[in-house]
């Protein structure tokens, strides 16, 4: 199992990134969190190592067809027993 957070920058904002983030998180059974933080989208996501790996590439790889990602940042996490589902917030 990993936790991490995902910092997402480009063109990220107001083309339905938040919103194909969460449905390749319900594809590979991620939980955590999406959201808009000023000019990035912040990610935190939990789950089996190579179901990650897949999140993280499908969001890097663009999660949405009008998104251009330019840069991301990542970050390892401890586990947190408290997700329970994948939330855009």
């Amino acid at each position: 199992m990993r936790h991490i957070h995902l910092q997402v920058f480009g063109r990220v904002q107001g083309v339905g990134f938040r919103y194909f983030t969460q449905r390749i998180a319900m594809n590979y059974n991620i939980v955590g969190t999406v959201q808009n933080v000023d000019d990035y989208v912040e990610i935190y996501a939990q789950g089996d190592d190579a179901d990650i790996e897949r999140f993280i590439q499908g969001v890097i790889e663009g999660a949405s067809p009008a998104s251009n990602v330019t840069s991301h940042q990542l970050e390892e996490l401890e586990l947190n027993q408290k997700l329970s589902d994948f939330r855009s917030i």
